[in-house]
């Protein structure tokens, strides 16, 4: 059944619609980048697992339930190091990269959707995690929900960030997608790339200091092109809708308000297929809560899960 959660009332400093609280989220004090970067060097255990297709680099973050964070087209696990310095109080938190073709064995011509889903079934059965939850944001919310519908019996519950069950690539995103293939280089290399990320996703920021937007920059910087490109070609031929109504596990839809990258139409159908489904808006948002709004994220999941997984 699809529902929303109850509303709550929302502030400048953590807003939220449709949260599951009966009261707004406190969010605690804003984080502090540096700190959160020192405490990660920390506490956090990184480490590398051979999936058979590539060396898996993830990291380990917290201890209680386990919590797998799945990264999109453009991220790493370094991407969530910011809800993830709340979350980690609580949870057990693993973020893991995506094959990258680059030191990581990764032959990525060769690279399927269901194979992305087989290494992420690989980490966590390597692990030994049991019944887990999954944080897929955008592309990898399509990994967590065939991953929910391949194991339902390694999955307990989604939240899914950005996310959809089917996005092809627009007319224009196509050839460039193919083109990316070939490039040598890091995306931080590709021409006009500041002034398209300043235009597309820099607002929701504006109340952050400078050094927020820097590290998202950096994070979406740092992958090779190539890999992107790869990834971005599998998204074009992904559709999971077929397979939405047999997904029985709770998932919770996170998105914001203002989000460029992924429309209405994705959400609405992920709203329609799922049978068991609730949604969060983050006002002021857009398609990075995990940089521009780390604290809401990360109370918006710790809410829901400690709901879910003592029901």
């Amino acid at each position: 059944m699809t529902a929303l959660l109850p509303s709550i009332t929302s502030n400048n400093s953590c807003p939220v619609r449709n949260s599951s609280a009966a009261a707004g989220p406190t969010c605690g004090t804003r984080l502090d980048l540096p700190d959160v970067l020192e405490r990660f060097q920390r506490e956090a255990r990184r480490d590398v697992f051979d999936t058979g297709r590539y060396r898996c680099s993830f990291y380990v973050w917290g201890h209680g339930p386990p919590l797998v964070f799945i990264p999109g087209l453009c991220d790493d696990a370094l991407s969530f190091v910011l809800p993830i310095a709340r979350l980690s109080e609580l949870f057990r938190c693993i973020a893991y990269d995506l094959p990258e073709g680059h030191g990581d064995g990764a032959r990525l011509g060769r690279y399927r959707h269901c194979d992305l889903v087989q290494d992420h079934l690989a980490l966590v059965e390597y692990l030994g995690l049991g019944q887990t939850a999954l944080f897929g944001s955008s592309f990898g919310s399509t990994i967590a929900l065939a991953a929910l519908h391949t194991r339902p019996d390694l999955f307990s519950t989604a939240i899914l960030q950005g996310g959809f069950a089917r996005r092809p690539l627009r007319r224009a995103e196509i050839p460039l997608a193919c083109f990316g293939r070939y490039w040598p280089w890091d995306m931080s290399a590709l021409p006009w790339r500041a002034q398209v990320l300043e235009h597309s996703h820099r607002s929701p920021f504006l109340d952050r200091g400078p050094e927020f937007w820097q590290y998202f920059l950096e994070r979406c910087g740092d992958p090779p092109m190539a890999a992107v490109a790869y990834r971005a070609m599998l998204l074009h031929r992904v559709d999971l809708r077929p397979i939405l109504g047999e997904i029985r596990q709770p998932v919770l839809l996170v998105v914001g308000d203002r989000d460029p990258l992924v429309g209405k139409q994705c959400e609405q159908e992920l709203l329609r297929g799922l049978p068991r489904v609730l949604r969060a808006e983050i006002e002021n948002c857009g398609h990075l809560p995990q940089f521009s709004h780390p604290e809401v994220l990360a109370e918006l999941v710790q809410r829901y899960l400690s709901e879910t997984l003592t029901d």
